[in-house]
């Protein structure tokens, strides 16, 4: 994965093949923050700073510094996938949402 995480923020990194720099994102956030770099070290030092930067911005204007996430997830999915995800938790003999939680945790941690 081509990310970095700092202060509980994860940042998606991409080449701009085309400026040849290195560009990140933070994710899970509504606010846009992105920042810029030529090498991998000072991509990281630009990343630190950004977050920190966020952060003192939000304590100086009063704004909550946002999470990427509060643990709570709405999905709608169609009810054969309910039914068959039930099952299969009623079968490994746990709860659906313990049941989603370690099928989430598996896709999201797989490695390239």
């Amino acid at each position: 994965m081509n990310t970095m995480t700092h202060m509980g923020q994860t940042a998606r990194i991409e080449f701009d093949d085309k400026d040849n720099i290195f560009v990140g994102r933070l994710l899970g956030i509504t606010d846009s923050i992105s920042y810029h770099a030529d090498t991998v070290v000072a991509l990281r030092q630009a990343f630190v700073e950004a977050v920190d930067d966020y952060i003192e911005t939000c304590a100086k204007i009063g704004k909550p510094v946002e999470k990427p996430a509060n643990g709570k997830i709405l999905l709608r999915v169609p009810p054969e996938l309910h039914s068959a995800a039930l099952i299969a938790a009623e079968a490994a003999g746990t709860s659906l949402n313990q049941w989603a939680t370690k099928a989430l945790h598996q896709a999201a941690y797989v490695i390239d």
